[in-house]
């Protein structure tokens, strides 16, 4: 069953008719013919790409769709998990290292800001995607709850709270997150910490390359792009992030872009990738001893009009032959601090972790 929850509702779809891979997710021509093949079957397509611009792409036609209310998802109860063990690529100390790395390349003006990610295998004999499914659905940590399947045996899951493009009629909207802190108990430090995020320039400037990336590429599509020139505070249940909430109207007198096109235009963002995004992408594919794969890429739907909705795979795994792979990145500017970033990404990674906790056998130790 695949997957995608956003606000009130869920895109469910049921067994799998057809699956459409490409081993290049920016191709036009699979983009159309997904679209086409919803709308020729009736149903919604979902969809994921890959983090590597221009990497593999999957779609999956199901053999129905629904949308329910969210509280009418009904999954199976998966039965008890095995004792797990935990290995962190690289180890944290080893993830300092990277940043001080990445630091140097910046200072000698190779790159503005590049997303540095470190990840974790799980290892979890019986581990199904229900295990984490229930209880990402059951405490929501993110809004776009998700359950995709890539291949046959391996399939994300995750609570994604970034959108990365949404398209209703002419209507479209993204949501950009881009510069983080990690959250506290204490409700007077937690709110601190909210502040100083909303007056922090390391964070500011982060952020400022996000938003720049997505409207300069929605601007030639819209006749109307509104956006706050200050961002909000956005919180989970582990970060506050600040967020810009982007919104336009297509043009009418061209042809519309479908959802699943958008997104290939939009991703990756430098909220996963950096700036200029070439460099960036050399330098993650130097430094990272782990590629990537779907994660830290985007997922979600499109129906035959074109209509979908697309989410950023972070706060995500890969689930397949008994194994979970993590991810979590942060991104790294002048003035980024390596211990906070390993911070950072802890607390990223944490979502999924006590996802784990949750099952009834109490997984992690």
């Amino acid at each position: 069953m695949n997957i995608f929850t956003s606000g009130s509702q869920a895109v469910i779809g049921h067994g799998i008719r057809e699956i459409y891979p490409t081993e290049s997710g920016t191709d036009a021509g699979w983009a159309s013919a997904v679209v086409a093949a919803a709308g020729f079957s009736g149903v919604r397509a979902h969809c994921a790409l890959s983090f590597t611009p221009g990497g593999r792409a999957v779609a999956v036609l199901p053999e129905l769709s629904e949308v329910v209310g969210y509280d009418a998802i009904e999954l199976a109860h998966p039965g008890p998990l095995a004792p797990t063990e935990v290995t962190p690529e690289p180890a944290p100390s080893g993830y300092a290292a990277m940043v001080e790395a990445a630091l140097r390349r910046i200072a000698d003006g190779d790159v503005a800001k590049v997303v540095l990610g470190r990840q974790l295998q799980v290892r979890a004999p019986g581990l199904r995607p229900e295990h984490l499914l229930g209880p990402l659905l059951a405490d929501r940590p993110g809004e776009y709850v998700f359950s995709q399947t890539l291949t046959e045996g391996a399939v994300a899951v995750g609570a994604s709270p970034e959108l990365l493009v949404r398209r209703s009629g002419h209507a479209v909207s993204a949501v950009p997150l881009a510069g983080s802190v990690p959250r506290v108990e204490d409700p007077a430090e937690d709110r601190q910490r909210a502040e100083r995020l909303l007056s922090s320039a390391k964070d500011l400037a982060e952020h400022a390359h996000v938003v720049e990336a997505i409207t300069a590429a929605l601007l030639p599509l819209c006749r109307e792009l509104d956006w706050p020139r200050t961002p909000i505070l956005h919180r989970t249940d582990t970060l506050w992030h600040l967020a810009t909430p982007i919104n336009g109207v297509l043009h009418e007198d061209r042809p519309l872009p479908s959802a699943l096109e958008l997104a290939q235009l939009l991703h990756p963002t430098p909220a996963v990738g950096g700036v200029p995004a070439p460099e960036a992408a050399a330098l993650i594919a130097e430094l990272e001893p782990v590629d990537r794969g779907y994660l830290a890429g985007c997922l979600g739907w499109t129906d035959g009009n074109g209509d979908g909705e697309f989410a950023v795979t972070i706060r995500a795994g890969i689930v397949g032959h008994d194994e979970l792979r993590l991810f979590a990145g942060a991104g790294i500017v002048a003035g980024s601090v390596p211990e906070l970033e390993v911070r950072e990404t802890g607390a990223k990674l944490g979502t999924m972790l006590r996802a784990l906790e949750r099952n009834p056998a109490g997984a992690l130790r």
